[in-house]
């Protein structure tokens, strides 16, 4: 396995073309606004390194049923129930301990998906989908990578079907063929972590039709292949990591990324195509994905610890930590966050295993899971930003505290209690506003309403999934309308 030093300097020799603001950008790695998004991905190799973090070991690694070998658990697929649980605790613990999106779930889920959906078509068709992605899976548990899974496509007009757009493109498709591979062309929004991966997988984003068989495509290749580009996407507050490291930004350590992915006539070539116009599976392997996903926001209840931590000590430093109404929100705060969690864990408690041998998630209760995921860190920010203040919105800037003429006005009249220092005080308050209002909340909050699809998606899997007849059955049985 890779050290968290290793996964920086594996970083150092990808080659991507990547814009910002307009501009090529020649170092990602070092780059203020980049960096702190890697850090994060980092500390998935971090954790996972004995000597440094013991006590996360059984959590962060498992052993790989290709090889035997002991592996990062984010290059892992699922052989059990434990391992589904353990994934769910694994995100918690990372979400608390960057206090930001940690990017690497969203490549597990892909593999993990792909074990299951490529083992299927091969059963119908008789094609070698799964030998292929197996030979795959293998280099990346060896290498220890990160994955990109790409899944949103640009949509276009979204009354109409892929095949339906205006422009074609509109939806990531084949276009062509040549010897040895094939020819793709259109675009991956939103891609958490683009360019602090490895590799990208490619998956179709929604059911398709005949019509819309070339649409129907999985690939997985090298980030920095040639025809690839990347534009890096703007969050709320993020120069900030170039204006004021320090203090400013909230979280110094970490943060998150999204890019829109464009593949420019991109050639794949045939033993890294997973799915080639088998439209008919494309719907089974997003639901796969999708559920495998909404389990993976017990990353969010790890935000929500950092964000309650936060809360209780800006009480503590403001004097406000004793009033009832502050330890009731206080207690709201936890309620909430241990629901989301108790689902993430729920849907892992009922997994069962496939045909593919991969286990899977509950979807019924993966897609609860993620419901909630959309509403409650919304209420748990809000009840942040009541227990803080408003001063969160109007706080002046570190210049302005390190100023020789005004800083000491700054410094006087923020002071909260006796023998808690105002930076300190400053610090809480702005790492609140980034979690709640800043670049932080770009994945706390809009990432837990939008990632891994929007609320209706799983209303209509929660409808699709539960069974109502059954439930119909029990009350006319009880009631007297029907004999048990």
């Amino acid at each position: 396995m890779k050290t968290a030093q290793e996964y920086i300097e594996s970083m150092r020799r990808m080659r991507f073309h990547l814009y910002m603001f307009g501009e090529k950008i020649a170092d990602h790695v070092d780059h203020p606004m980049i960096r702190p998004a890697m850090n994060c991905v980092a500390a998935t190799y971090e954790l996972a390194e004995e000597a440094s973090y013991p006590q996360y070991r059984e959590l962060m690694t498992a052993t790989s049923h290709l090889t035997g070998k002991r592996i990062n658990r984010f290059t892992h697929i699922h052989q059990s129930t434990e391992d589904l649980v353990s994934k769910s605790k694994m995100g918690r613990i990372l979400g608390a301990h960057t206090g930001s999106c940690f990017q690497r779930c969203v490549g597990m889920d892909a593999l993990n998906a792909l074990s299951m959906v490529t083992h299927d078509i091969d059963e119908k068709h008789g094609t070698g989908y799964n030998k292929r992605f197996l030979e795959y899976l293998r280099y990346v548990q060896d290498e220890d990578l990160v994955c990109n899974g790409a899944m949103t496509d640009s949509k276009g007009d979204r009354s109409r079907h892929p095949a339906d757009q205006a422009d074609p493109d509109q939806y990531l498709h084949v276009v062509g063929e040549k010897p040895g591979g094939i020819i793709v062309r259109g675009c991956k929004m939103h891609q958490t972590g683009a360019v602090n991966s490895h590799e990208v997988i490619c998956m179709p984003t929604r059911a398709m039709r005949e019509e819309d068989k070339d649409y129907a495509v999985s690939f997985a290749l090298p980030g920095d292949t040639e025809g690839i580009i990347y534009i890096y996407g703007r969050q709320p507050c993020d120069t900030r990591k170039t204006e004021s490291p320090g203090l400013d930004t909230g979280n110094i350590l970490y943060g998150g990324q999204e890019c829109m992915v464009v593949f420019d006539d991109l050639f794949v070539p045939w033993e890294r195509v997973f799915m080639y116009r088998e439209h008919e599976f494309a719907g089974d392997l997003v639901e796969k994905f999708a559920a495998y996903h909404r389990q993976s926001y017990a990353c969010k209840s790890g935000m929500g610890d950092v964000l309650i931590g936060a809360s209780q000590l800006i009480g503590e430093y403001q004097g406000t930590a004793k009033a009832s109404h502050i330890r009731e929100k206080i207690v709201d705060m936890i309620h909430l966050n241990e629901t989301m969690m108790s689902c993430s864990l729920a849907c892992a408690y009922e997994g069962k295993r496939q045909p593919s041998g991969t286990f899977f998630v509950d979807a019924l209760r993966a897609n609860v899971s993620k419901l909630n995921v959309t509403r409650f860190p919304y209420d748990i920010a809000r009840l942040a930003q009541d227990i803080a203040g408003g001063i969160i919105a109007t706080l002046p800037s570190e210049q302005d505290l390190r100023h020789s003429d005004i800083g000491r006005h700054v410094a006087r009249y923020l002071k909260g209690v006796d023998g808690v220092e105002v930076e300190d005080r400053i610090r809480i308050l702005r790492l609140i506003e980034n979690l709640t209002m800043g670049a932080g909340a770009a994945c706390y909050l809009a990432e837990s309403m939008h990632g891994a699809g929007s609320p209706m998606a799983q209303r209509i899997m929660i409808a699709r999934q539960t069974d109502v007849e059954g439930m119909k059955a029990s009350a006319k049985r009880l009631c007297g309308i029907e004999p048990g």
